[in-house]
């Protein structure tokens, strides 16, 4: 007899979970869900509070009878499918459907596929989340309610075995609107002004310092008159300000920002990242057998644990000097109240891994993304960058051009890594090219060229993926 039988979602997990638990554990996959609502007759009892009427598909019905059997020679049955509401509900189906009782089932989580996660899961287990369950269940029955009234139509009016439901009908009508925006849109036309003026710098040479006019001229007679006024007139600085800017990291990755910039740095599909990340969590050989190299990716948090935030400062303290260390961990709050925070941010499962030490074991998509994650996790606890923003105000007659610059004083967290821009380069000498010359408050200006360029404002883009 079996001592303890572990069900978990995925098969690919199954046998690296079993060699951690060791030879009392067999670990079993329900490959998803084991139950879904009745195809036929619509599968939710409107009439009865909205009470959904599940059955087990033809095709899980020799998979359901394995673990039946199983589970009816264990002592215990360790329900192991994931922590969010999906998860929750599978162990639930399992729960009902093998005709579990709480003395011999227990539910367990864990957040990343090490051994260390997986033994604490087992010493910690915890009752099935109904709250968790019931939200799952009324996603699911909506899914059904939506679906059944709008199929049809579709069928009719567009084309068969199209489908509707809650999520991807709404989506829908913002990519129609948006496109009715973009339709509707008139184009208007304005003129911006460009100076170049001829400045000395540190050695006395002469270099081009560019200033924008502070208004759009509506029209090309204003343009070209503004341009006449000022072909005698003198220029001089009226105002110079200079400040510090601090520019913090960004929060590790959850789940829609970790597609957000696959796509923006990788040109990977949401899909394709998605896949990969899987494959990251559930694990890879890494010359010491199988291990997850990421935590779950599926999360709205933006928290990371204790243990990973000591882990991480340890590892900033040892490779970077003492000012990119902050002298308490960078805490992160989500934004929106809905946030499901059971699981953590997206982060490697130990930051000592680094994208170099495992290249050899993965796919080149594999590594890109998780070098992606590595870094961010890294940046994430690292300090703020920190920058000298210098703005010239340059008048003639009523006109005020203006020009910035920004030199980067500290590169702090964009050592590592920098959102949109993720290069060697990103820490340090390109932003110089932004540094202005030493100027004081009233000095004239020679200007070398002055013109006007013909601008259309812009009709809102389509949506991306």
């Amino acid at each position: 007899m079996q001592k303890n039988l572990v069900i978990v979602e995925s098969p690919a997990k199954a046998k690296t979970i079993e060699k951690f638990l060791g030879k009392d554990y067999k670990v079993l996959s329900s490959y998803g869900h084991i139950r879904d609502l009745k195809k036929k007759h619509f599968g939710v009892d409107i009439k009865k509070d909205f009470e959904p009427n599940y059955e087990i598909p033809a095709e899980k019905k020799e998979l359901v009878n394995e673990l039946k059997e199983e589970a009816k020679n264990a002592e215990i049955v360790w329900l192991a499918s994931d922590e969010d509401r999906e998860g929750e509900a599978i162990s639930w189906h399992l729960y009902e459907v093998l005709k579990l009782t709480p003395q011999k089932a227990k539910r367990i989580v864990f957040h990343e596929i090490t051994k260390t996660a997986i033994l604490n899961a087992i010493q910690n287990p915890r009752d099935i989340n109904i709250d968790l369950v019931n939200a799952q269940q009324a996603r699911r029955v909506l899914d059904r309610i939506v679906g059944f009234e709008l199929s049809p139509i579709l069928w009719r009016k567009v084309k068969p075995s199209l489908s509707a439901g809650r999520v991807q009908s709404v989506t829908v009508r913002l990519v129609v609107e948006r496109e009715r925006e973009i339709q509707n849109f008139n184009a208007e036309a304005s003129y911006r002004i460009v100076g170049t003026f001829l400045v000395p710098d540190a050695d006395g040479k002469l270099v081009e310092m560019k200033a924008e006019l502070s208004k759009r001229l509506k029209t090309k007679e204003e343009a070209r008159k503004f341009l006449q006024e000022c072909q005698n007139a003198s220029f001089s600085i009226d105002d110079i300000n200079t400040r510090p800017l601090r520019k913090s990291p960004a929060a590790p990755f959850t789940t829609s920002t970790l597609q957000q910039e696959a796509v923006r740095k990788l040109g990977m599909t949401t899909d394709r990242t998605m896949r990969t990340a899987q494959q990251l969590y559930e694990g890879v050989d890494v010359g010491q057998g199988q291990i997850g190299l990421i935590t779950y990716m599926r999360t709205d948090a933006v928290v990371l644990s204790n243990d990973a935030l000591t882990e991480i400062r340890y590892y900033i303290g040892e490779h970077f000097d003492a000012d990119y260390l902050p002298k308490s961990p960078v805490s992160y709050k989500n934004k929106s109240k809905n946030a499901q925070e059971a699981h953590e941010a997206i982060r490697p499962t130990s930051i000592f891994r680094t994208p170099e030490s495992v290249k050899p074991f993965l796919t080149p998509e594999q590594f890109k993304l998780y070098t992606m994650i590595w870094k961010r996790t890294l940046a994430c606890q690292m300090a703020p960058a920190k920058f000298d923003t210098t703005a010239v105000d340059i008048t003639v007659g009523d006109g005020v051009f203006r020009a910035s610059g920004q030199v980067l004083t500290f590169p702090g967290f964009i050592a590592v890594y920098q959102e949109d821009k993720d290069s060697d380069d990103a820490a340090a000498g390109d932003d110089d090219e932004a540094r202005l010359p030493v100027l004081e408050v009233g000095d004239e200006l020679p200007v070398d060229k002055l013109y006007g360029e013909q601008h259309f404002t812009q009709q809102p883009p389509r949506y991306s993926e």
